[in-house]
């Protein structure tokens, strides 16, 4: 054995070299691919409610409004809402933040307005609501019901339908330029169609939460649950026939009526249904 003397420096140890990981390969294509679409952004046609703004200062104005939402409230429980602001031009600015908390309240979502002054965008954003075009269901129109409408009401809410230009609603079947779209199986709750420029035949049911839409007529020869608007692009002569009225909604040319609304006598029934001047019919067809 060899002893060390003092002042000796020790050998220093081996030590043993760790294997290098090997570097990270680049991603594959499909990895990018995931990458690049962690998001889609895609145009959206949806069924907005307008409401009609004429005075705010009216003492009754939220009980007017906690009253009308009273006769259908399944259907407004947190509806969105567009504010048209055309019957305030001259009031000049007020708290967006604190009437969009009064509307939260009575269970309605206000997402954005139109007709409005500079000052009164400006607030609107600030509140962080959209700016939204002007659109024909911004001009007065009377709530259309078989019953007597109610006199002096400071809002009228009216559902419209928003259509931006890059729209896609679901496509379930193929659609001539200017014919009729045919559907032939039945539409889900959620479910959207649209017939574009012409008529809306449904062979099937219509569940409770899905949505027709079309520029002309609609048909269907099934259950009609769900929602239907005809003449969505202004024609007050489009009609909706069904087989079995259940609907939740019906609307021509903005003209609507919810379920609360019908006679019990027509539920379940066959029918057409028309606008009459600014009154919605519904007649049953034997």
């Amino acid at each position: 054995m060899t002893v060390a003397s003092q002042g000796d420096v020790p050998a220093p140890e081996e030590t043993t070299e760790l294997p290098k990981e090997p570097p990270a390969e680049p991603p594959t294509e499909v990895e990018e691919q995931e990458e690049q679409q962690a998001f889609k952004l895609r145009g959206g046609s949806f069924t907005l409610l307008v409401l009609q703004l004429i005075d705010l200062k009216n003492p009754n104005f939220f009980q007017w409004l906690l009253d009308k939402i009273g006769q259908a409230p399944n259907f407004y429980r947190h509806a969105p809402v567009v504010l048209d602001l055309a019957g305030l031009a001259d009031s000049g600015p007020f708290n967006f933040a604190e009437l969009g908390r009064r509307l939260r309240q009575h269970k309605l979502v206000p997402v954005g307005v139109q007709n409005g002054t500079e000052e009164q965008n400006q607030g609107a954003v600030n509140a962080g609501m959209s700016i939204f075009p002007m659109w024909r269901a911004s001009q007065p129109l009377e709530q259309p019901t078989t019953k007597a409408p109610a006199e002096n009401k400071p809002a009228e809410a009216e559902p419209t339908v928003a259509k931006p230009t890059e729209a896609k609603p679901t496509e379930l079947s193929g659609q001539a330029e200017t014919g009729a779209k045919l559907v032939t199986e039945p539409i889900r709750s959620g479910r959207q169609v649209y017939a574009r420029q012409g008529d809306l035949v449904v062979l099937n049911t219509v569940s409770a939460g899905a949505e027709l839409l079309a520029d002309g007529h609609i048909h269907v020869y099934g259950a009609l649950r769900g929602r239907a608007l005809a003449g969505v692009s202004g024609d007050t002569s489009a009609r909706i026939f069904c087989r079995s009225l259940q609907a939740e909604l019906v609307s021509i040319a903005g003209h609507w009526l919810v379920r609360e609304d019908m006679d019990d006598h027509l539920i379940g029934r066959t029918v057409q249904i028309y606008l009459k001047g600014e009154l919605l019919v519904i007649e049953p067809m034997s």
